[in-house]
């Protein structure tokens, strides 16, 4: 297979299996489960849990994907690197131009979030603030940022314990309100899945800063279904916890749905507790966000796809400081200027498309008993990315369309190039 041209140094290795998980964390106990649940539940209804379960089975089939490509493949990029090698530059090009160009708009999504929560009449300032503040934290070491998740995970899943412990120790939880079913038959559930993997896809960060694992074909395989694990058994007890106070009805017409749960269990003064726990969550997905995107930015870069001066390596960080500046600029003014919170939902469908190139290059490793894994996730991404509102689907495919056609541009003048200088 083609391999890359990278005439770059590499990353240092500096981040062990701890490190690896909780970088996974940070970016899947993110800002999403403080909302994600409400939309799920207005296209599910009783079927939310049901939901959550297929987008587990799903995200489980991928990760499972990426830790066995993770570990043969250590290099910054994730799947676009895995395309590349296992089936050919297009599909290595196409996952990595899906992740770069959604996880931008959801950098800049997450930069609203925290501006909204913090500061809601200055909530541009507030995100750019953020967005510079965490591309510094980013640019002194890819450390520094393990250690800058660890805090945020650590007061993330403290919030959250303290809602589903208040909400199952009320007076107003029912039992009775958990009853699954598909009232809005199987296309809702599937819609929700859809929704609801949104909210797992960050363990693919520890896959994609391969480059900067110690021992990566030991630590990857390990800290990923870790991560993933974790985020699943945070996900359900959260889930059951506001669904037994609001029932799924209540649910769906939530706006701050975390923060009207412990609210109608009788606790209002935990309401703002939940608004700091949300804003801190949205710092640590835009932290992990930047670190993933800048990655992917640096393999694209090698491979002369994007800008070659944005493969440089800093001297003495061992960062990827152009990429990380670009994607830090980009960001900061997608955040001052344009409000795309509501505005994203094709980043959904580019994430799922990552992933089915994911478990596409995984069906190439092994024998077909190794092959059921990569084949009901590829299958899943399909069915979730389809099962999305169709203005996501439309948007998402007109995103791919427009890198396709950039792609097909890009070997044609080489092309011509080449003929030229024959």
């Amino acid at each position: 297979m083609t391999q890359s041209s990278s005439a770059s140094p590499e990353l240092r290795r500096t981040l062990g299996v701890g490190d690896a998980v909780m970088i996974g964390l940070g970016s899947m106990i993110g800002a999403g489960i403080f909302a994600a649940l409400a939309p799920a539940a207005r296209a599910a209804g009783t079927g939310l849990l049901l939901g959550l379960a297929v987008a587990a089975v799903v995200a489980y089939c991928n990760a499972t994907s990426s830790a066995r490509l993770a570990a043969l493949y250590p290099a910054s990029g994730g799947t676009y690197v895995y395309g590349r090698e296992r089936l050919g530059p297009f599909w290595g090009y196409l996952a990595g131009w899906s992740f770069v160009v959604g996880k931008t708009a959801s950098s800049a999504a997450m930069a609203l979030t925290v501006g909204a929560y913090v500061w809601p009449e200055q909530a541009h300032a507030v995100a750019v603030a953020a967005v510079v503040a965490l591309t510094a934290v980013n640019y002194g070491g890819v450390q520094k940022s393990a250690w800058l998740t660890r805090a945020i995970v650590a007061v993330v899943l403290a919030v959250l314990a303290c809602v589903v412990v208040v909400c199952l120790g009320s007076g107003q939880s029912d039992a009775g309100r958990l009853d699954i079913g598909t009232s809005d038959g199987i296309g809702g559930v599937l819609q929700a899945a859809g929704l609801l993997f949104f909210a797992f896809a960050g363990y693919a960060r520890i896959a994609t800063l391969g480059e900067e694992v110690r021992d990566p074909a030991r630590t990857i395989p390990r800290a990923i279904p870790v991560a993933l694990g974790i985020a699943l058994v945070v996900y359900a007890c959260v889930a059951v916890a506001v669904l037994s106070v609001l029932g799924s009805e209540g649910l769906g017409q939530a706006s701050a749905p975390l923060a009207d749960a412990v609210r109608a269990a009788g606790v209002p003064g935990l309401a703002p507790v939940v608004r700091v726990g949300a804003a801190v969550a949205a710092l640590g997905s835009l932290l992990a966000l930047i670190l993933g995107v800048s990655r992917t930015t640096l393999a694209m870069a090698r491979d002369r796809h994007l800008p070659g001066a944005l493969a440089a390596v800093h001297p003495r960080f061992q960062v990827p400081h152009r990429a990380e500046l670009a994607v830090g600029a980009v960001v900061a003014v997608l955040a001052a200027t344009v409000d795309v919170r509501g505005a994203i939902g094709f980043s959904s469908f580019g994430v799922l498309a990552y992933y089915a190139v994911a478990n596409a290059s995984a069906w190439t490793l092994g024998s077909p008993a190794a092959r059921v894994v990569p084949a009901v996730g590829l299958l899943g991404c399909v069915v979730l990315a389809f099962s999305l509102p169709g203005v996501s689907v439309a948007v998402g495919a007109g995103v791919l369309a427009v890198g396709v056609a950039a792609y097909g541009v890009r070997r044609w003048v080489a092309g011509r190039a080449g003929a030229r200088g024959r």
